[in-house]
């Protein structure tokens, strides 16, 4: 906790079918009271699972069907009209899956003396909302894309539907019959309960300037809970499951826990074997990280941190749990001694070389010390423990390397399989080869340096401009950078607004990741503005974090 700036953590654990013991430790923040099994945390996007219970609970009385157009039911607001809604209409099985091609990954929050949006204009991209637009933009249901802006629509088509506000409707269908006696959806939290509640911390260590912010997209992140309250929530889905729950039936709660696309249910993510099949949800608000997870009969874990490091300390915490009980999932691995399979020097030499894995990223395996070294584009060096002779590992990613078994000569491929995947990664021809090769050797000088990437410095200075402005030049970024900025805009633009006029830019030094740190000074704020350059000059990726 010390080394990652977590101030506090509370943990809730289920064992057989009640919760079996619950914990706090560290503080509410620094300086101040023991975190305790009753201290309230945000949870993130742990609200959108609390949310599908209920829209399943009215599913199930008949009030709402799952494949009818939500525009039947929207009163307020409607889904945007478009080339894409034209040939296909969103339903709430849609937006509850995350595949119904809704924009808007997630939301910052708003500082506790910010002006707050109205839900309408959360869902317009209008002001005082620092998020974008919400509308469909790929076409619905032909793939899996996480959209918390999916929530929000399904927020407004409740309280068009009810009449009810939000968080009364929760705490009346799913709060109360659930056990949920701590929780509430109410944003900003009363002034009442602020004593009852952790502070959030950035991952500096610092205070979130204000305290926690206030999310009036409640149903995607607005829920302020504890660890045992979450475990409540299990043990209700996995009561529903066995038909003794008074909020779902056992076959809507198994609606719910069947995987529609991507590893995801509604509302709620479904892995496991068909043995032991679990449910899970991870969630992070300003300064808030958690985890859930509980097996379909049985077991599970809450997790929940006043920090953004926590997810670190939670993903350990759950590691550990899962080995102590001997889960069938999320324990570490034991690794066989790599000496006990020995390997030529040839055999080594052979899969040494340079490996396309997609657009600009690569795949660079290296021989030393007697080993082979993987290392990906904007990624550190990561030695390779042998599981056999042609099959490897990382000792902290839960992934796989196989190379061919009995080739002559240089391996052609790799196959990389991960979280159930195979990703076929193929050997580059001797002059690409040298160009990624010169490419990683010049970041190697730079980094040992210190010294900028030509051109970087100019980049930020650019982008921030143009930020400033709301009008980046999409054709100077990647791919996936101009995507994320154009989700992005509407709040980066209003947060570089709030931090008043630029003073400064310094450039702070070379990331282990291939990143140039500058410092971004203004008047009222600094950020750490981390940028990637691509060789053509494009900036590849680029996040900016408050300064430490």
């Amino acid at each position: 906790m010390t080394a990652l700036h977590v101030p506090g953590v509370s943990i809730a654990v289920i064992h057989d079918g009640k919760i079996e013991w619950a914990n706090g430790y560290g503080v509410v923040r620094l300086g101040g009271a023991p975190v305790t099994p009753e201290t309230l945390f945000q949870a993130g996007s742990i609200s959108k699972p609390v949310t599908a219970m209920a829209v399943m609970h009215l599913v199930q009385t008949g009030k709402l069907n799952l494949d009818t157009d939500v525009n039947q039911y929207l009163k307020s607001w409607k889904v945007p009209s478009n080339s894409f809604t034209e040939k296909t209409k969103i339903t709430l099985r849609e937006l509850l899956s995350h595949t119904a091609g809704m924009t808007v990954h997630g939301f910052p929050g708003y500082a506790s003396d910010a002006p707050l949006p109205t839900l309408v204009q959360v869902l317009n991209g209008a002001k005082p909302a620092n998020s974008p637009a919400i509308y469909v933009d790929i076409a619905p249901g032909s793939e899996w894309r996480y959209s918390g802006g999916g929530f929000v629509i399904e927020q407004q088509l409740l309280l068009d539907t009810t009449g009810k506000p939000f968080p009364a409707l929760m705490k009346e269908t799913v709060l109360m019959p659930a056990g949920m006696s701590h929780s509430t959806y109410e944003q900003p939290l009363p002034k009442s309960r602020m004593t009852e509640a952790a502070m959030p911390y950035h991952s500096n260590g610092q205070a979130t300037p204000g305290g926690p912010h206030v999310y009036p997209e409640m149903s995607a992140a607005g829920l302020w809970t504890t660890p045992s309250d979450l475990a409540h929530f299990a043990l209700e889905l996995q009561n529903a499951l066995a038909g003794k729950s008074t909020v779902l039936s056992a076959a809507t709660a198994k609606e719910m826990l069947t995987p529609i696309k991507g590893g995801w249910g509604i509302g709620i993510g479904v892995g496991g074997s068909s043995a032991h099949p679990y449910f899970q949800h991870g969630g992070a608000d300003d300064g808030f990280q958690c985890d859930m997870v509980a097996y379909n009969s049985g077991d599970g874990i809450a997790i929940m941190t006043n920090s953004d490091n926590g997810g670190q300390l939670a993903a350990e915490i759950l590691r550990t749990i899962a080995y102590e009980r001997k889960w069938p999932d999320f324990a570490p691995r034991e690794l066989p001694n790599p000496a006990d399979i020995s390997l030529s020097d040839d055999t080594l030499h052979r899969d040494a070389g340079v490996y396309g894995v997609g657009p600009g990223v690569n795949r660079i395996i290296t021989v030393e010390n007697g080993q082979l070294v993987s290392q990906r584009t904007n990624q550190q060096k990561r030695p390779l423990v042998p599981l056999s002779a042609n099959i490897f590992t990382w000792k902290t990613v839960d992934a796989q390397l196989e190379f061919p078994k009995d080739e002559q000569g240089p391996a052609s491929q790799i196959v990389l399989h991960q979280n159930g995947h195979d990703m076929t990664e193929k050997r580059l021809s001797d002059a690409d080869a040298k160009i990624v090769l010169d490419a990683a050797a010049g970041f190697d000088r730079r980094f040992k340096e210190q010294k900028p990437a030509a051109g970087s410095e100019a980049a930020v200075r650019r982008m921030i401009d143009e930020l400033i402005a709301g009008k980046p030049n999409y054709d100077l970024m990647s791919a996936g950078l101009a995507t994320a900025t154009r989700q992005q805009l509407t709040g980066i633009q209003s947060m570089f607004a709030g931090f008043g006029a630029l003073q400064s830019i310094a450039f702070k030094g070379v990331g282990p990741e291939g990143d140039d740190i500058y410092q971004v000074k203004f008047e009222k704020g600094s950020i750490d503005y981390r940028v990637w350059l691509a060789p053509d000059g494009k900036v590849e990726s680029a996040n900016f974090r408050p300064s430490e």
